[in-house]
């Protein structure tokens, strides 16, 4: 049986081992940034996801459950509006910092353990954060996908999103994709 949940702190782990899933190597760039000596990457985002009060908390998660077992992962938190938006001194992140939408929900990751997918679940952990969203006022979900992920695109066209704005990818050997587009995605609820 198939449950979705808001994750539990004990998540944390499950939670970074799919969100390293879903970024096609970004999170894997920014952990690998802060990792101490010999830290492997998933303990770096087990630590992130364990704090609290942050954007990238447990809190911010939902999870789907199977026969106990956590097997996929939704990770959305508010993207605030501000009057002056910092610039991202980092070249490889300012593509992602640009396409912000302010105002909505960003959904940050969307993962499903790879014996899981093709059952629904991707579809009920993205029926529950838009719900979460309107839940919380929000009037759009956003996103970014890489273009040449044309799994995922085509995921999020056929449930209603909408590119808004791209930005060329910059390399990095940590990337899954060398080229392309990150694109900005957003759904408008209601």
């Amino acid at each position: 049986m198939r449950l979705i949940r808001p994750a539990r702190a004990e998540d944390a782990a499950a939670i970074a081992r799919l969100f390293l899933i879903s970024s096609d190597g970004l999170a894997a760039y920014i952990w690998g940034l802060l990792a101490g000596p010999g830290e492997p990457l998933e303990a770096v985002g087990r630590r992130r996801y364990a704090r609290t009060g942050v954007a990238f908390s447990w809190e911010n998660a939902l999870v789907a459950e199977q026969e106990g077992a956590v097997v996929g992962m939704a990770h959305a938190f508010p993207i605030g509006v501000s009057d002056a938006p910092s610039e991202e001194p980092d070249p490889i992140l300012r593509p992602y910092a640009e396409l912000e939408e302010p105002g909505s929900l960003y959904l940050a990751g969307l993962a499903i353990e790879t014996p899981y997918r093709g059952l629904g679940i991707g579809s009920a952990l993205m029926d529950a954060t838009e719900a979460r969203a309107a839940a919380r006022g929000f009037d759009r979900v956003s996103t970014i996908s890489f273009a040449m992920n044309t799994g995922a695109y085509r995921l999020y066209e056929r449930r209603g999103y909408v590119a808004k704005d791209r930005r060329p990818l910059v390399p990095h050997p940590t990337l899954r994709y060398a080229s392309g587009d990150a694109v900005l995605l957003v759904k408008t609820l209601g």
